[in-house]
């Protein structure tokens, strides 16, 4: 199956009003969105759930450490492209963004609750061990920041999965940040 980039002139009626505010919002509509503006519903839940995240209790650099934990995770080249130009115009300090691409612990050790939290949301597909929950909590995390954790790992699920299939090419805005997954050998 080969999937179209949607531009405002060739997608669905109900996804052009999304890819116009998002091609405001940032300038240009990226990939990714011109592939889920095939469907309106899909377009409008991943733009639903980031206006969401303007809400979150955690920071926008504990953000992208939950986007770039499930996008490696996921082996998203498109998502650690995307998200690593996001988490530089965050502030994210440069080593923890390249310690998120190479898959390491973290050296900030609060971030690093976050990024394993993730991590064992991921293994085990929401049965998070009770061990974990106080490691996450003991580093000064709540209930809000779990369900915000859980929020964006449904919104990178969407994303990965969606460029997985539809191979979406990575923006020339993000090729400074291309990755690919170690030991990869394909797209």
């Amino acid at each position: 199956m080969k999937f179209q980039i949607h531009t405002k002139d060739t997608a669905p009626e109900a996804s052009r009003a999304m890819l116009e505010a998002t091609a405001k919002k940032y300038g240009f509509v990226p990939n990714l969105y011109g592939v889920l503006a095939g469907s309106p519903a899909a377009v409008q839940a991943y733009a639903g759930i980031n206006k969401a995240l303007e809400q979150s209790a955690l920071t926008p650099v504990e953000q992208q450490v939950v986007t770039l934990t499930v996008s490696a995770a996921n082996n998203c080249a498109y998502c650690m492209g995307a998200h690593s130009t996001v988490a530089q115009m965050v502030h994210m300090p440069e080593p923890i963004l390249a310690e998120l691409r190479d898959q390491r612990d973290l050296s900030d050790a609060k971030l690093n609750a976050l990024r394993l939290l993730v991590v064992s949301v991921l293994h085990h597909r929401g049965w998070v061990p009770e061990e974990d929950l106080n490691q996450f909590t003991a580093a000064g995390y709540a209930q809000q920041h779990l369900l915000d954790v859980l929020t964006i790992v449904a919104l990178k699920t969407l994303s990965n999965y969606t460029n997985h299939i539809a191979h979406t090419p990575l923006d020339p805005q993000f090729a400074a940040q291309s990755w690919k997954a170690k030991g990869a050998t394909g797209g």
